[in-house]
C-alpha cells in the first residue's frame, strides 16, 4: 500500500504543510491513521483513493494546528521561517505527477482558487470565507459547484 499510494499521499501533505521534513512526519502519521481504522473504509461511500486523501489531508491540516508546531513555528530562525515560493512551486510541479494540475486549469479562476485554499493550503471554509471576504454560505456553495465541476473533469480523464 505504501508504495502505491505514498507518491500522491506526500504531494498533498507537501503542500499544505510546505516543508519536507514536517511532511514526512505526517506521511508516516497518515499510514499509521489508515492502518489503524481501515476497518471504518466504506467502499459504498466512495474509492479508497479518496478516503485515503482526506485522512492524509486531515492529518496535515491537524498538524498545522497544533501546539507542538505553532511553538516551533515561533522557535524558527527567521530565515526558515519566511515563505519561500520558489522552492515552493518547484516542489508542486515534481510532486504533480498524476496530472491534477491540468485538470485544476480546466476550472474557472475563482473555482481554482477555493480548490487550492482548501486541498493545498489546508484553510478551512470559515477561513476561507475570512480571507476572501465573503459570506460563508457562498463559499459552502461555490465550493460545493467546484467539487461537481472537478468531479465532472475527472470522468472526462479516466
Amino acid at each position: 500500500m505504501y508504495d502505491h499510494y505514498s507518491g500522491a499521499l506526500y504531494g498533498i501533505v507537501l503542500r499544505i504543510v510546505q516543508s519536507k521534513e514536517y511532511a514526512e512526519e505526517v506521511i508516516q502519521d497518515v499510514f499509521v491513521k489508515i492502518w489503524n481504522s481501515i476497518h471504518q473504509y466504506d467502499a459504498s461511500k466512495g474509492r479508497f483513493y479518496t478516503w485515503i486523501i482526506n485522512i492524509a489531508r486531515n492529518t496535515a491540516i491537524d498538524y498545522l494546528k497544533s501546539k507542538g508546531f505553532q511553538n516551533e513555528l515561533k522557535n524558527q530562525p527567521l530565515p526558515d521561517f519566511v515563505y519561500n515560493t520558489t522552492e515552493l512551486s518547484t516542489v508542486n510541479n515534481s510532486v504533480d505527477y498524476i496530472g491534477f494540475n491540468n485538470v485544476l486549469e480546466n476550472l474557472e479562476v475563482d473555482k481554482q482558487e477555493l480548490i487550492n485554499l482548501s486541498y493545498y493550503q489546508g484553510y478551512t471554509q470559515h477561513e476561507i470565507s475570512e480571507k476572501l471576504k465573503i459570506p460563508l454560505g457562498t463559499v459552502k456553495t461555490k465550493m460545493r459547484n467546484a467539487l461537481m465541476k472537478l468531479k465532472d473533469l475527472l470522468k472526462d480523464y479516466q
